[in-house]
């Protein structure tokens, strides 16, 4: 899904907040945090568009707990408590988001108050990004490289985000690891699995 999809989405998003505040001040959403008659869905997609599409962290943080946490499980990256998480989307994230940046969804799993996302993010290296090389400087390499995100919700709002891909494709696919010898592949992951999904099915669009 390309970043102009997502903005697409902007009045549908503002819908959802609305109906996540509703439930918020009308108690549909117990004290324990179950967010049974919400869409977690669209909560999901909301939080990966403020970051992707608008790139305002302040409207990201608004889809979050006030004390939420992120943990990018590949390079222990991420953030801690609200003021963690916001010096990690300023500084290291969302502030790095390279223009060309797209995700292309594979399968969702939906819980009583959990979403485990299957994508797969695109982006050329033109920029430093943080989030998934922090501290390297632009190689100008395309990159591919499966996702999955687990992200907890809490009374509407995000409490936690568990990211999980493959580090040694993505130092493959930028040239900073040699594959002579080593179990690992580069962008043949990325496009093997699309393949397979749509073969069986399971890909889909959001």
């Amino acid at each position: 899904m390309s970043l102009s999809a997502f903005k697409n989405k902007e009045r549908k998003r503002n819908e959802v907040m609305k109906n996540q505040n509703s439930a918020n001040e009308t108690g549909l959403v117990s004290e324990r945090g179950s967010d049974d008659r919400l869409d977690l869905g669209a909560l999901f997609d909301g939080h990966i568009a403020r970051e992707f599409a608008d790139q305002d962290v302040d409207a990201t943080m608004e889809t979050m707990v006030p004390e939420p946490y992120v943990q990018c499980v590949p390079t222990m990256t991420g953030g801690l408590g609200g003021q963690g998480v916001r010096s990690f989307y300023s500084e290291h994230f969302v502030n790095q988001i390279p223009k060309d940046a797209k995700v292309t969804p594979i399968s969702r799993t939906i819980g009583k108050d959990q979403v485990v996302d299957e994508f797969i993010i695109s982006f050329t290296h033109d920029t430093q990004w943080d989030y998934i090389l922090p501290g390297i400087p632009p190689t100008g390499k395309q990159v591919e490289i499966p996702h999955v995100v687990v992200m907890r919700f809490e009374n509407g709002k995000v409490a936690h985000e568990h990211i999980y891909w493959d580090q040694a494709s993505v130092l493959l696919q930028v040239g900073l690891l040699d594959p002579v010898n080593l179990p690992v592949a580069g962008v043949e992951q990325a496009r093997k699995l699309v393949g397979v999904a749509q073969r069986r099915g399971d890909s889909h669009s959001r």
